[in-house]
């Protein structure tokens, strides 16, 4: 069973509970500590006893000491402005400690003299540490990711290239074949007229044979020339048609050729959209790694 006390809160347990859980120092108009608490002086790396007398500037890294921000800092505060931020400060071993700080001017009693200034602060080293890291990962995730973004659009361009080459000889393949093809119709063409030719002579040949005939003993003569005649249209005809015959199987394995040519040329182009989608993939990564870091600097900042 809990015990209830019956005593108020007064303001002196409120400001004892606040020096047992925050850090508390005070400055004198000369800018040296006239009061630390306990807290405060561990969160710093000190004992309280060598803390009084210490410059502020003591505890602040010589980047901020010797920046005109620090004179306006003071500025500030003497002009009875209160400052209220995360501060990066110094510790005995030369550390870095992030405090959580509002410096609060204090007044005489008529409300107008600044007569020194006290800061209350949490030690927030552990957190921002934590932050810091995150924050880090985020960015070397960021670094990474870029540069395999980097990697893939490099290799696809390469690749992009490479079917580019094979693209246009594919396009010069089919305009080769296209001509053949041309060629072999054309030679059909004179195939034909050949075999009409041929018919022809053939004709003749046994129109001479008929009239050799007619004419008896004086056309036997003329009668052996049209049988060579006949026989060598013969024989020119039997030529054409193995020639009709083999352009026509030529002819056939063209179109075979220029189908698949054609196939491929169709395959390529599908490659080359493929790898434009992977090249624009790759390009949105990039950006996104990009706006990643981007990021990871902004709250690098905000902490």
């Amino acid at each position: 069973m809990s015990r209830v006390h019956n005593q108020e809160v007064t303001d002196e347990l409120v400001v004892k509970a606040l020096e047992k859980n925050l850090a508390f120092i005070r400055f004198d108009l000369n800018r040296r500590v006239a009061y630390v608490n306990e807290v405060f002086a561990q969160s710093m790396g000190y004992v309280t006893e060598e803390m009084y007398g210490m410059q502020h500037s003591d505890f602040c890294f010589p980047k901020f000491v010797n920046s005109p921000e620090y004179e306006m800092f003071w500025q500030n505060l003497w002009a009875g402005r209160s400052f209220q931020d995360k501060i990066e400060r110094m510790d005995a071993q030369g550390n870095v400690v992030w405090l959580e700080a509002t410096y609060m001017p204090i007044f005489d009693d008529t409300n107008e003299q600044v007569l020194g200034v006290t800061k209350i602060a949490t030690n927030i080293t552990g957190r921002q540490n934590n932050i810091s890291q995150v924050v880090e990962r985020m960015q070397g995730m960021s670094d990474s990711l870029n540069q395999r973004a980097e990697t893939g659009i490099e290799r696809s361009r390469e690749l992009q290239h490479s079917i580019d080459r094979i693209a246009e000889v594919s396009i010069e393949n089919t305009r080769v074949l296209s001509n053949l093809q041309a060629q072999a119709d054309s030679i059909q063409g004179i195939v034909q007229t050949i075999r009409d030719v041929a018919s022809q002579t053939q004709l003749l040949a046994l129109n001479a044979a008929i009239e050799a005939a007619h004419a008896g003993e004086f056309g036997r003569g003329f009668n052996v020339v049209a049988n060579e005649v006949r026989k060598l249209s013969a024989r020119v005809n039997d030529s054409i048609i193995e020639v009709r015959d083999n352009v026509k199987a030529i002819t056939a394995e063209v179109a075979k050729i220029s189908a698949g040519t054609t196939q491929a040329q169709e395959n390529t182009e599908i490659s080359q959209k493929q790898i434009q989608l992977a090249l624009s993939t790759f390009t949105d990564i990039a950006a996104s790694a990009q706006e990643l870091d981007n990021q990871a600097r902004e709250v690098m900042e905000m902490i």
